[in-house]
């Protein structure tokens, strides 16, 4: 598909600065301001519009710093706007605090949120402005946008609402040091998996960093692609199939082998990520937005997903997509003062320059919704990163991009048990009637 052309005469300034001038930025504001915080100094401005902003770019999330940066530079090149801004981890709780707050009126005026079955209860209450009709009004709103980049940002009934900046995809990272030094083969298959597991755990290391009660989400997603197949795994129907019921067993095969930490039912996933960090566990299944934040560049690695038993999924399939963007509300659009302000600062995040800075600050793992010039001088760990995701031989979306939020929340928690010998048909039984009680829908969200 060919890229839409962009005008540059409606940007809302200039979209790049660099870390120099965002620093000088900064401390010009703080100094300005006598003692004061950046609020107060800012909104000493007359005649100030005030642009409600809520992202997933806060805490230790990637994107964090350029996502800061952006709104700073944003408001010094706009000065008649200030950017109240609520930026935090997209954790479950966030993602239902936001639910809450648009049911109860309370929405912001820019969102960055996901686009997946996640914002389903979003879109129903009709509340985001549609691409389609932004464009109508100001032509070259995400004109730097890719035109694949946008449909695989659709919400679940085909629209474009959210304009995307980067992508992700999920892989295992594995301390190739480690296997080095006790002789192994890296992983690549099921039978090279197991030896690690038991080789590492002989001899006092974790083999998979992981933190079953916190984040199962990724060792989940690939269990069952890999059990199920592609076509189970995207369309499982309205009863939980039996390559379901094994994939979730599998949890408690890996457990059994001893493949998880002992108190994997009590860290974190931060805590998991510390574990192999420091070469104390040898493998951790995460995805492109972790490798910002790995230290070793040169020793660690990143595989393709080894496999189970007798697997039904091609070797080299990846969990990847495009499932976040900024929105623009209707309380926005609708408000004159605000129109304006929100289109600005939504392009400011989303022009070429602007992704191009979000795909350098994470190492270019992530797929870009742009066109991005690869950062030169990569690290080992990102040349393989950018191989892993070339090479994928298929690419498919997470579970709970399609499966209704509570149904996800409720086999999400229901992991660690089952890895403890639970009964994974009752679990999965539960999960489906869930979905079907929300909205008659089964679990890949599509109606009977």
């Amino acid at each position: 598909m060919q890229k839409r052309t962009r005008n540059h005469a409606f940007t809302g300034g200039r979209c790049r600065r660099g870390a120099a001038m965002a620093l000088l930025m900064i401390v010009t504001v703080l100094h300005a301001g006598c003692g004061t915080s950046v609020e107060e100094y800012m909104s000493q401005e007359p005649n100030r519009v005030v642009l409600r902003t809520v992202s997933m770019s806060g805490g230790t999330n990637p994107g964090a710093g350029v996502y800061g940066e952006i709104r700073l530079e944003f408001m010094m090149e706009n000065p008649d706007i200030f950017v109240e801004d609520d930026s935090q981890s997209s954790d479950e709780q966030w993602k239902t605090g936001i639910v809450t707050d648009f049911a109860v009126g309370n929405e912001p005026d820019v969102l960055q949120f996901f686009t997946d079955a996640t914002a389903n209860q979003l879109v129903a209450m009709d509340k985001f402005v549609t691409v389609e009709e932004i464009r109508e009004v100001y032509p070259d709103y995400a004109a730097d946008t890719l035109d694949w980049a946008l449909e695989l940002a659709a919400n679940a009934d085909g629209v474009s609402r959210a304009v995307p900046t980067t992508g992700f995809w999920e892989g295992l990272y594995v301390n190739e040091d480690l296997f080095e030094e006790y002789g192994l083969p890296l992983p690549t298959d099921w039978l090279s998996f197991v030896q690690a597991v038991e080789v590492f755990r002989e001899n006092g290391i974790v083999p998979v960093a992981c933190a079953l009660s916190n984040v199962p989400h990724y060792w989940l997603e690939y269990l069952l692609l890999y059990t199920a197949g592609e076509k189970d795994y995207l369309e499982p129907g309205s009863e939980p199939p039996e390559s379901w019921m094994r994939a979730v067993e599998l949890f408690g095969t890996l457990r059994e082998m001893g493949a998880f930490p002992e108190d994997t039912d009590s860290i974190t996933n931060e805590y998991a990520a510390e574990l192999f960090e420091r070469k104390e566990a040898a493998m951790f299944l995460e995805g492109s937005w972790y490798l910002p934040g790995v230290k070793d560049r040169e020793h660690t690695l990143v595989l393709p997903f080894p496999g189970v038993p007798d697997q039904k999924m091609q070797p080299g399939a990846v969990i990847s997509g495009m499932t976040s963007g900024f929105y623009i509300t209707r309380k926005a659009w609708n408000d004159p003062k605000k129109r304006d302000a929100a289109v600005r600062y939504v392009m400011a995040h989303t022009c070429q320059e602007a992704v191009q800075r979000y795909y350098d600050d994470g190492g270019g793992a992530a797929v870009a919704a742009t066109e991005v010039v690869p950062p030169e001088n990569r690290s080992r760990l990102a040349e393989w990163a950018a191989e892993y995701g070339d090479l994928a031989v298929k690419k498919l979306l997470p579970t709970d991009s399609r499966m209704d939020p509570q149904a996800y929340q409720t086999l999400i928690a229901g992991i660690s048990e089952i890895s403890l010998g639970g009964s994974a048909d009752r679990l999965l039984r539960r999960v489906f009637e869930i979905a079907e009680e929300k909205g008659g829908r089964n679990v890949q969200g599509d109606d009977h």
